[in-house]
């Protein structure tokens, strides 16, 4: 049996992994609210936890994993967006549901075995909110129902900061009916207009952390192996989480480890629309940046590291999967090579398993390289409509550098300059050298444009 190690967010140090139930392993991971296209910091978890998923799917058996990732699909966000389009609520959340999978399912991602709605577990949220307060973790005040932070004691494990200090260096909301200011709310009132749902506090909806709460216990139980999300979620997200969960059911164990990916910056600089590099995964594809290739570069970034986004990385990813794909075209996957195995088991090293791919490729196993590939969702064959790998852009390149030379003696550079430009236009990256020119597919190809260089 292979061994996965694992970093753990809540012990801060790498684990051997050992599923609760033998055999059988069980994940959740924190999914998007559904009001919005899916943003590339949102596609990082995953990309990253599909990535784990198909780890633990290739060591335990496919039938042997459960992995459940939420819709969030009651929130202020999606009801404000309703307000200014005048849609109604459900056709919003439909619709950007049918995005979010078009978009996840063109980076490769598989999808989980639960993909539960928020909406469709209100009955086990209010059970959840009144077995809190039967135990005297949660009380009503104005309309409200909001746990009482301080009837758990390991409150803060997860972040490492005591309630003090986060009383201290946190915003916190302030309200006259809180006991305390750490207190987080569970369900509130909704007024006219605004969904909700009866309940024995009144007609309302429930808080956002509730609902992770009561869709893992639904299904996955009191106990389960591996709960995930961005590292923007570990507070107070995942802190809240921990706390509802442990007082609801006090003699499980919630998540045994805790996983967290870093954040993701545009070209070295926060994504912020303010600075004019706010992307969607969707606006990256309308680019003409296939999804194998973002999948490739989020791959070369360990998980547990800042990543960055840049053009120089994509354009490099599409020239390393073009040039997989011309090798493995026609060829039968064989089996992952063990050190493909190895290096990702090792807390997902993808980088370190993309350093083996291009081994491979030096090695000649074509057969290695396509199954090994796939372990990391790349190279598949539904993925790979995008690469043209049997354009060759050769004739085009001599082309080009007969009349470069025949400009450099004319000092008429037009022609040379005009064909450049039409290649160009065809999503051909253009280097010269003194060597003589390469042309390399680049974002956007399209090989149809080549004909009217014929």
């Amino acid at each position: 049996m292979v061994t996965i190690r694992l970093t753990n967010s809540k012990t801060r140090r790498k684990e051997e992994f050992t599923p609760l139930r033998e055999g059988q392993v069980s994940m959740y991971v924190c999914g998007p609210t559904v009001y919005d296209r899916a943003h590339i910091g949102n596609a990082r978890p995953v990309v990253v936890f599909d990535t784990l998923f198909r780890l633990l799917r290739h060591v335990y058996g496919a039938d042997a994993v459960t992995y459940a990732r939420n819709f969030t699909d009651v929130d202020d966000k999606i009801n404000a967006r309703a307000a200014e389009t005048g849609r109604p609520i459900r056709d919003i959340t439909d619709e950007t549901i049918g995005w979010y999978h078009e978009d996840m399912d063109a980076l490769g991602a598989l999808r989980p075995t639960h993909e539960p709605r928020a909406t469709e577990y209100i009955g086990a949220m209010i059970a959840m909110i009144g077995g809190l307060i039967q135990g005297g973790h949660a009380y009503e005040a104005s309309g409200h129902v909001l746990f009482r932070v301080r009837s758990y004691a390991e409150y803060g494990a997860l972040s490492g900061r005591s309630v003090d200090d986060m009383i201290a260096g946190a915003r916190v909301e302030v309200a006259p009916y809180k006991e305390d200011p750490m207190d987080f709310v569970l369900w509130k009132p909704s007024e006219a207009g605004v969904p909700g749902w009866d309940s024995p506090w009144g007609f309302g909806r429930p808080g956002w952390h509730i609902e992770c709460s009561a869709m893992s216990y639904e299904l996955l139980g009191e106990s389960f192996d591996i709960h995930g999300g961005g590292l923007d979620l570990q507070f107070p997200h995942h802190e809240n989480e921990i706390a509802q969960s442990c007082c609801a059911h006090p003699h499980g164990s919630f998540a045994k480890v805790w996983m967290h990916n870093e954040m993701l910056q545009v070209e070295g600089k926060k994504m912020s629309k303010s600075l004019g590099n706010f992307f969607t995964v969707r606006d990256l594809l309308d680019q003409g940046y296939p999804g194998e290739v973002i999948r490739l570069v989020y791959l070369g970034t360990h998980y547990k590291k800042p990543m960055d986004w840049t053009v120089e990385k994509a354009r490099e990813a599409e020239g390393t999967l073009r040039k997989w794909r011309g090798l493995v075209k026609g060829v039968a996957p064989s089996q992952p090579d063990q050190r493909v195995i190895d290096v990702i088991s090792d807390d997902l090293n993808t980088a370190g398993a993309i350093a083996v791919l291009h081994d491979l490729a030096r090695e000649g196993d074509l057969a290695g390289l396509k199954a090994s590939a796939a372990m990391l969702g790349l190279l598949e064959d539904h993925m790979g409509a995008w690469s043209e790998a049997g354009v060759d852009l050769t004739p085009w390149a001599e082309r080009l550098a007969a009349l470069r030379q025949a400009a450099m003696e004319s000092k008429n550079f037009a022609p040379a300059d005009a064909m450049k430009a039409q290649l160009v236009a065809a999503g051909v990256e253009v280097r010269m050298s003194k060597s003589g020119c390469e042309l390399v597919p680049g974002p956007g190809f399209d090989a149809a444009k080549l004909e009217a260089l014929d």
